[in-house]
């Protein structure tokens, strides 16, 4: 089933369908002089970095609200230095971003996994955590569901950040610029591994992450109106247990009871950093959304 808002969107929605898992269809290799390659009959997608460049790739389309997914597999062993990025962003000074950033580290050593997000040009709301698995021994689901009303980050189907929309308390939310799709693979061993102190080792490029079964159920933005999934705006009854969306729509998503648990879990037992908790960068005080549930 499909959730839904009552006709709040006030641009055009016209029937489309869902996008989702052929890249020569979705995306398109957008920098990196060949290092980027679809592969498996459009399946997948290999971005490599070496000494020279990185690569990324973007959507074809830009979308204005929906649930995207992306399977990941990490660069594996010594991947200091390295930064795998997925995100969505609109372009411009006051852009909107939507970010996961995953940080490289020594063989043996764990992932920093980096979320963030802009309003009209303004970033500085980074949480950080360490994955509860391997993230370069399998390929793992990392989905942004973007609402009217939430950012949803998940991995695996397990939220971990819930950025919600307070702008009737002063804080902006992303829901008026189109965003695309983006992903990249570069050299960052200036800042991404333990502060920049331990560099990328270049006698084990290239270096390699990969991509599949990219979907985007959304609402695509083309020439100036939006157009959504079928469904995507149909009311449908709260499920037993949860909260609206919790059946497996988007569009009114937010977290169940079980599904809040399940988050504060793992930012409990995951989370290395919240911009909410560090004084030290704020002296002013926390950002204003820090203060509200």
């Amino acid at each position: 089933m499909r959730t839904v808002a009552l006709g709040i969107v006030a641009m055009a929605c016209l029937v489309a369908m869902a996008h989702g898992g052929n890249f020569f269809q979705d995306a398109e290799v957008s920098w990196g002089q060949g290092r980027g390659k679809i592969v498996d009959g459009g399946r997948g997608l290999d971005l490599t970095l070496d000494r020279s460049s990185g690569s990324g790739f973007q959507s074809k389309s830009e979308y204005l609200f929906g649930k995207i997914d992306m399977q990941i597999k990490l660069v594996p062993g010594n991947s200091a230095g390295t930064v795998t990025t997925f995100y969505l962003s609109s372009q411009g000074s006051t852009h909107d971003e939507i970010d996961f950033e995953f940080l490289g580290n020594v063989t043996g050593e764990p992932y920093t996994l980096h979320t963030n997000v802009f309003t009209q040009g303004q970033g500085q709301r980074e949480q950080q955590f360490r994955l509860w698995f391997d993230p370069t021994q399998s390929f793992h689901t990392y989905s942004i569901i973007w609402n009217p009303q939430h950012v949803i980050f998940a991995v695996d189907g397990t939220p971990i950040r819930d950025f919600k929309n307070h702008e009737a308390r002063g804080v902006a939310f992303p829901k008026s610029q189109p965003m695309r799709v983006y992903a990249s693979l570069w050299n960052a061993d200036d800042w991404a591994t333990q502060g920049g102190r331990v560099k990328a080792d270049w006698s084990k490029a290239p270096f390699v992450a990969s991509f599949r079964n990219f979907n985007a159920d959304a609402c695509v933005w083309s020439n100036g109106a939006q157009r959504c999934p079928v469904g995507t705006m149909e009311t449908v009854a709260a499920p037993a247990g949860g909260r609206r969306g919790g059946a497996g729509g988007w569009w009114n998503q937010e977290l169940s009871d079980m599904s809040y648990r399940r988050m504060r879990w793992v930012q409990r037992k995951f989370m290395i950093y919240n911009y909410c908790t560090d004084a030290k960068r704020f002296p002013q005080g926390t950002p204003a959304e820090c203060k509200l549930r």
